[in-house]
């Protein structure tokens, strides 16, 4: 119960903010809840400023500082130019990428910040019509700009929009520049005194550019270097879907580029349209984001399926086993598949390849690195890390970046788009199905034979939800799990714990420091080689759980019973996670599962 001081003192806080929002419908919106004293909404939306996440902010639309809204995206604009003019020297030759994709008040956003970035000096080079993440993320290095801003919240549901950067290297901002930026938007003053010019102004001046020509083009050239197997088993019959989003203005292009003639769109998911009307959830993680796609399939007789989120990083993918059922993959197995193809074709005296994952991703690219003489490096979850990375590793060591992957549908070919790219990756996997079917085969076989080669190696996940209207979130969660930590799980025992919190990992001979940054994870590894990981989402309302293992097979054992096996395992290890690690905490309940993360032939 707050008192009446804390009261009065919220209602001023909004009516400060009410009388310097620039947008009308925001302010009047606002000047409605304080009109009826909603103390539960105002507290929500006064009780922080949104914070500089995963590379940027994201949040629900509405008025407020913990909302995305109009004011917001000045004061970070304001935040990037401040930092930016400090730190940059050229930045005002350089200039900024401007990009937005489909959703609600993107294009006003993006107008704001390319009105806010011409006001500081600082030229805006605008995509002026929808583009995708990866294009802005291309556009950064093919243009040599100090930096780009996206509006997008990627694969978040319809009530959500975002502001993502990218810094001039090409690779989504780390520290210190997240925290540099958000320290100078505090100093931007409120957002209706912070300067805007607008669009004919900022033209005349040259503050204002359309590089959408020279960038498409030069994006759509790279994209028809990405196959490597050009001409090998075109006759492929695929399904797309852009879920909504700006994907199908590359995709199907880029996958005829590439020989594929038989590409069938969901047609009532094809159009652009910021309120994901046919899904729940505009997620390719989520299979029911697929069940279109997955029925024209099956109407179509399809060979494969791809499916891009809203603003196209993320790439899902269904193929059909050996006999004729499609299956959704998992990132993990996507990951393994992308990896293998890119190593496997490595040239005759090109540099040493350098390959990256998460933590929390399947410890199977390792193992396929090594075997090819590759470098590889595990970050922390999230591809700002895997590509600055990167981009440390390709300088100290001479190796090139060829491939990099998270299991959360995000994957990374080469060099030319420091970032996840699901445009590319759909036409690598579809070249990799085509290379297969020319050989009798398909991608589920091909990861048999990859098991066979270089291990069984399996992967799980569990979701668990932070309840709405408790007190619980990820962070009283995660403080809560490392409360509980067990000795033994399954009834193995506990060898190593990382707390990337505490940058320590424990263990019965002590204490040793983690060279990663600190980061909300935790990482059990057990005796017997399997690994449980621990983290909250970055972006959702919920922690999420990982199992790996390694299953050994017996000399003549079939695949199909050593996984077996192996998923018994997993489940095993989930079930003790679950009721010896997370337990009752109020709030908290387990929502979903995905699959053992490198499967079979068989389909299981």
């Amino acid at each position: 119960m707050r008192s009446r001081e804390d009261v009065e003192a919220l209602l001023a806080r909004a009516e400060e903010w009410q009388r310097h929002d620039p947008d009308p419908e925001t302010a009047a919106a606002l000047a409605e809840l304080i009109a009826g004293r909603d103390e539960c909404e105002l507290a929500a939306r006064f009780s922080g400023p949104l914070r500089f996440g995963t590379s940027g902010l994201r949040g629900v639309l509405g008025a407020g500082p913990t909302r995305m809204n109009r004011a917001v995206v000045r004061q970070a604009t304001a935040g990037l130019a401040r930092h930016l003019l400090a730190s940059v020297p050229d930045a005002r030759v350089r200039g900024v990428v401007v990009g937005r994709d489909t959703r609600r008040q993107s294009d006003v956003f993006s107008e704001d910040v390319a009105g806010v970035l011409a006001a500081y000096q600082i030229p805006a080079l605008v995509l002026p019509a929808l583009a995708s993440t990866p294009l802005v993320a291309f556009a950064v290095q093919h243009l040599k700009a100090a930096a780009a801003v996206m509006i997008t919240a990627s694969h978040n549901s319809a009530e959500y929009n975002g502001y993502k950067v990218w810094w001039g290297h090409g690779a989504q901002i780390v520290t210190p520049h997240d925290t540099q930026i958000a320290a100078e938007m505090t100093k931007a003053g409120h957002a209706d005194e912070i300067p805007v010019l607008g669009r004919p102004a900022a033209e005349q001046r040259g503050l204002w550019r359309d590089v959408s020509q020279p960038v498409e083009a030069a994006y759509g050239e790279w994209l028809a270097t990405v196959p490597l197997h050009s001409g090998e088993g075109r006759d492929l019959a695929i399904v797309y879907t852009p879920l909504h989003g700006v994907g199908g203005l590359w995709v199907p292009e880029a996958l005829s580029r590439a020989g594929f003639e038989h590409v069938r769109l969901v047609s009532e998911q094809a159009q652009p349209d910021g309120a994901f009307p046919t899904v729940r959830s505009p997620n390719p993680e989520e299979p029911s984001a697929l069940e279109r796609a997955l029925a024209l399939a099956e109407r179509e007789h399809a060979d494969l399926v791809l499916a891009n989120d809203p603003d196209a990083d993320r790439l899902g993918v269904a193929a059909r086993d050996r006999l004729g059922r499609l299956r959704l993959l998992t990132g993990n197995e996507i990951g393994v598949l992308l990896g293998h193809q890119r190593l496997s074709q490595r040239r005759a005296g090109a540099p040493r390849p350098l390959v990256l994952t998460t933590i929390v991703s399947s410890p199977l690219l390792g193992a396929i690195a090594r075997a090819h003489g590759a470098l590889y490096e595990e970050t922390l979850t999230g591809f700002k890390w895997i590509a600055n990375r990167a981009l440390e590793l390709e300088e100290e060591t001479g190796a090139s970046f060829v491939f990099g992957y998270e299991e959360a549908l995000g994957y990374s070919i080469g060099t030319a788009v420091r970032d996840k790219d699901g445009v590319s990756a759909a036409v690598a996997i579809a070249d990799l199905a085509g290379r297969c079917r020319a050989r009798g085969t398909t991608l589920i076989g091909q990861l048999e034979a990859i098991q066979h080669e270089y291990g069984l190696y399996l992967s799980s996940q569990r979701f668990v939800d932070i309840g709405a209207g408790t007190s619980t979130d990820g962070a009283e969660l995660m403080t809560h799990i490392r409360g509980r930590l067990p000795q033994q799980l399954a009834g193995v025992a506990v060898s190593v714990v990382r707390d990337y919190g505490s940058g320590v990992a424990r263990s019965a001979a002590g204490g040793q420091r983690l060279e990663l940054p600190l980061a909300d994870v935790l990482v059990l590894d057990l005796a017997d080689g399997s690994r449980v990981s621990i983290r909250p989402s970055g972006t959702e309302a919920k922690v999420k759980l990982y199992f790996d293992l390694a299953e050994t097979l017996a000399p003549g054992e079939a695949l199909p019973v050593a996984r077996k096996r192996g998923e018994a395992r997993l489940s095993a290890l989930a079930a003790a996670v679950l009721a010896d690690v997370i337990g009752s905490k109020s709030g908290a309940s387990e929502r979903s599962v995905t699959g053992a993360g490198v499967t079979g032939e068989d389909g299981r």
